[in-house]
């Protein structure tokens, strides 16, 4: 799905007009709606800032809008496979059903690709027993990471930095 798509996906979705949504952004009252109608059907491509200001006044992550273009099966299956040669993604089949699993041993990117999916499962799993409500849901994934309470994602400092602010520190550090 284009971006376009998206914007317009999640315009209707938060019961938004064309005109309101382009106001909220900052176009002009007079050509509100007709800037946000040329993104919407792919006349126009907003540029990164536009996209991430699109995502703020509609309550998602810029990568909800922005995401590769699925569309045509054949589009589908190169992202697929894509995914086998950079996360190691298969294909089987398990009680005669096609399935598609992570090989979490093919790389680091692999296995975090596994938690990134489990995390997801579990939130598809509180759905549907009504743990969480489909508003819930939609938020954790239209905004994704935000709200995703079993990833770590803090920046961590590299092991020489650590070291070196240990051992400036080290005659004000606690040792029992």
């Amino acid at each position: 799905m284009a971006i376009g798509e998206r914007i317009h996906f999640f315009r209707i979705m938060r019961g938004m007009t064309q005109k309101y949504l382009g106001m909220l952004v900052g176009f002009p009252e007079r050509s509100a709606d007709v800037r946000l109608a040329q993104y919407e059907t792919g006349s126009r491509k907003p540029k990164a800032e536009l996209t991430a200001t699109l995502a703020q006044a509609l309550d998602v992550a810029p990568q909800a809008l922005d995401i590769p273009d699925i569309d045509s099966q054949i589009g589908l299956m190169h992202t697929l496979f894509a995914l086998e040669d950079i996360y190691g993604l298969t294909i089987s089949e398990t009680d005669g059903e096609v399935c598609l699993k992570v090989n979490k041993d093919k790389s680091k990117a692999a296995e975090e690709l596994l938690q990134i999916l489990t995390a997801w499962q579990e939130q598809a799993t509180k759905l549907s027993t009504k743990e969480i409500t489909q508003e819930d849901y939609d938020q954790w994934r239209y905004n994704y990471p935000k709200f995703d309470t079993t990833q770590h994602w803090a920046n961590v400092p590299s092991k020489e930095l650590s070291d070196a602010l240990v051992e400036t520190f080290k005659d004000k550090l606690k040792t029992d």
